[in-house]
């Protein structure tokens, strides 16, 4: 081991490279990296947005960020088993804190989140974000359009759909954000792939859907193949809803449905997207309360570390 020390989310000098600190001590930012606020020369910012009050069954995903965070120490002494190179020696990475919002005013914390990512996307990072519940999604897509243009692809594994309809007034509801995002001409759904699911919405809104039985039937070369032909090189948002994971694989989560993915299944399709326009990614409803040993909060950290993976390939393909 490295005998640097430890706290190196503090008193690490240089933004890349992996350095081994104990698992067990130290502060907890995602993956031992600096906590900043400084985005000069970053190339993608993790941030936390701990909202849960969109959710409509189990609470607790605001502790989501906290719980990915002290998870990610378990991972952070080495690099990632499997990858043909260490995403941190290819990319700035800092952990910027969380997003602040006013929890005694709800109507005001969609645009605080919208305004927190655009904040930093508008300076050059990308952003990787960890939940809450899924609604905050919808926001950081908006942020996302008004810097990069739209409308984008989206890459979304989850066990619902979350495009209820919601035609009347637009509720802070983590089952209707991609109804609007879609409505709204922020994603693309001709463009866009949901994999996992396994709840019932008759109305697909255009979306192309690899559900879960066909993950399971088709196999991970295809699911990925799939993925790559329906977003071809547009600019991708990539969101990961915990809950498309299989309970017994992540059963930290408000709305768990039985039959989902394995967290292999899930990592390897991921690997498997190395080289797609990936521009901005979140993974969402990690509720540590319901979780067993962490197990949950550690799969949305090796998730977290595909996605960084992703966008250091994004120009390879």
């Amino acid at each position: 081991m490295d005998r640097q020390g430890n706290d190196t989310a503090f008193t690490r000098d240089d933004l890349y490279g992996t350095k081994a600190e104990p698992t067990y001590a130290g502060a907890l930012s995602f993956m031992r990296r600096k906590y900043s606020r400084d985005l000069e020369g970053v190339d993608v910012v993790v941030t936390g947005v701990p909202l849960d009050t969109a959710t409509t069954h189990r609470p607790g995903a605001r502790f989501g960020p906290r719980g990915i965070r002290a998870a990610s120490s378990a991972l952070a002494w080495e690099s990632p088993y499997g990858m043909p190179f260490d995403p941190f020696d290819k990319l700035a990475v800092i952990d910027y804190g969380d997003c602040f919002f006013d929890h005694g005013r709800p109507e005001s914390v969609p645009d605080a989140i919208e305004e927190h990512a655009f904040g930093i996307i508008s300076k050059g990072p990308a952003l990787l974000s960890l939940g809450g519940d899924h609604f905050i999604s919808y926001p950081i897509i908006k942020a996302h359009v008004r810097h990069h243009g739209g409308p984008l692809s989206l890459v979304h594994f989850d066990a619902h759909t979350d495009t209820w309809p919601d035609e009347e007034d637009k509720r802070v509801d983590h089952g209707t954000m991609f109804f609007h995002a879609a409505k709204e001409n922020l994603v693309d759904p001709a463009k866009s792939v949901q994999v996992g699911i396994r709840t019932t919405n008759r109305d697909t809104m255009g979306f192309n859907v690899l559900d879960a039985p066909f993950v399971h039937e088709n196999g991970i070369a295809e699911v990925v193949a799939r993925i790559r032909e329906i977003v071809g090189d547009n600019p991708v948002y990539l969101t990961f809803d915990i809950d498309c994971l299989d309970p017994a694989n992540a059963p930290g989560t408000g709305t768990p449905v039985c039959g989902g993915l394995t967290s292999y299944q899930a990592m390897e399709i991921l690997r498997g997207l190395a080289g797609i326009n990936v521009i901005g990614m979140d993974i969402v409803e990690v509720a540590p309360v319901y979780d067993v040993g962490e197990i949950t909060a550690l799969a949305a950290s090796h998730l977290a570390m595909e996605m960084l993976y992703l966008y250091a390939t994004r120009d390879s393909a």
